[in-house]
């Protein structure tokens, strides 16, 4: 099977997963007010201090990462800072899960269609 095939047959398998979590933490300051454009001040002001800051490997900026709490269940959560220090990403991975997925996106498609 094709690598873009899989990729679609895997999209609504994780597509479910974050559902799942922003029903269950949807309600969390972090998940419900924090928007693009808001400063990092804004973000620590809602969230508090993030349990661990670092350069974005992919696009210049920088993620902070959280974790999300509710009785018997532990979510990572990233908030992701442009150039600017500006907001542009937040989701249920780690810091290092998204700058992986977006290093991924960003790689060719290696489709081995074919010959020469």
């Amino acid at each position: 099977m094709n690598k873009p095939r899989c990729i679609l047959l895997a999209l609504p398998i994780l597509l479910a997963g974050c559902n799942t979590d922003a029903k269950l933490y949807g309600d969390q300051p972090l998940v419900a007010r924090v928007e693009n454009g808001m400063s990092k001040e804004q973000v620590e002001q809602i969230g508090g201090p993030p349990l661990a800051v670092s350069d974005r490997t992919v696009e210049p900026g920088t993620c902070f990462d959280y974790k999300l709490t509710r009785p018997g269940h532990q979510q990572p959560y990233n908030v992701s800072f442009d150039s600017r220090g500006k907001v542009d990403h937040k989701s249920f991975m780690t810091c290092a899960e998204w700058s992986s997925t977006q290093q991924r996106a960003r790689e060719p498609s290696r489709s081995g269609g074919g010959g020469y």
